[in-house]
């Protein structure tokens, strides 16, 4: 999955050479996403460049060639800034307990098979466990939770991209329930808003007066961040697993 930025930058990369033949300059691409410095393009250019989505051509400048474009958005595209196409796909299958997570702190809740109440909770989007992701969308729909999973407050459901959570129980093509707000105890599965633009899922710990968002998967590593960085969107309280 790609960050809203990277798909922005992405989309106009790839109408500007439709229209001319010759990939944007860093400044035009700079004013085009709205950004302060150009060394914000660069990190969304090789971002791109590591999810094999472009390639930047050797021993020429400005050389960049567009080597695909995101399959669930091709349909959709449409030549303008801010392009935003919906990111949910799919229905829920028949839920299944996930795997008993590796960290002390609670598991999430899977539904069970004998639930008989449930409640309606918003699909807001998608939510990354790996590389962080565009924030949470609008409500597009609701799905149905067990009534037993929720306690007070108010909730809302996102489909997990990626596979850095696997060691605590989620695994990509879940759906996690999450509990909103903005305060989480260390060791807590949280969403994450990182820099107002980027969510994921992640633990949380304090690392001094550092945020430090945790990965269940020694593949990724932990993120630290100064706190005017990150806003806690809630704590994960279930999970839903689909089965094709």
């Amino acid at each position: 999955m790609l960050t809203r930025k990277q798909q922005e930058l992405l989309l106009f990369i790839h109408e500007r050479m439709k229209e001319s033949g010759v990939p944007p300059s860093f400044d035009e691409m700079k004013d085009a996403l709205d950004l302060a410095s150009k060394s914000g393009i660069h990190r969304l250019i090789t971002a791109l460049e590591e999810r094999g989505f472009i390639r930047r051509l050797p021993n020429r400048a400005r050389a960049l060639e567009v080597i695909k474009l995101p399959d669930s958005y091709v349909a959709n595209l449409q030549p303008r800034r801010g392009f935003s196409p919906s990111v949910i796909e799919g229905s829920l299958g028949k839920p299944q307990a996930a795997p008993a997570p590796a960290a002390a702190t609670p598991s999430p809740k899977p539904v069970a098979d004998n639930d008989s109440s449930s409640t309606s909770v918003p699909l807001m989007g998608r939510i990354a466990a790996g590389v962080p992701i565009s924030a949470i969308q609008n409500n597009t729909h609701d799905i149905a939770v067990p009534a037993d999973m929720l306690g007070n407050g108010e909730h809302y459901a996102l489909e997990v991209r990626g596979d850095s959570m696997i060691e605590a129980g989620i695994l990509d093509g879940d759906t996690v329930i999450i509990k909103n707000g903005n305060t989480a105890n260390p060791g807590d599965i949280i969403v994450a808003l990182v820099d107002e633009e980027e969510a994921t899922l992640k633990r949380f710990r304090r690392r001094g007066a550092s945020i430090a968002l945790e990965a269940a998967n020694p593949a990724y590593e932990t993120r630290i961040f100064p706190p005017d960085r990150v806003k806690i969107q809630g704590k994960l309280v279930g999970l839903i697993r689909k089965y094709h």
